[in-house]
């Protein structure tokens, strides 16, 4: 399963572009999802699925939701 992706996320792949880049940038969400090298600018299309293999981990900071509805009576 593809874990929660937004647009301008960054992402590391399992391995490098040939010009030698790790890093990508989320450009286009859907069907499949458009990526585009932060080396060189390249973009490419992925499926979901394939983008689900060849992910290694998502590079963009995010605040852990808590529900904590604590208040001050």
């Amino acid at each position: 399963m593809l874990p929660d992706l937004r647009l301008h996320d960054r992402l590391r792949l399992r391995k490098p572009h040939p010009c030698g880049s790790y890093e990508w940038t989320v450009t286009r969400l859907g069907a499949d999802i458009g990526l585009e090298c932060l080396g060189c600018g390249r973009r490419v299309l992925l499926t979901r699925r394939e983008l689900a293999r060849r992910l290694k981990a998502n590079l963009t900071p995010r605040e852990t939701e808590s529900n904590d509805s604590t208040t001050d009576s």
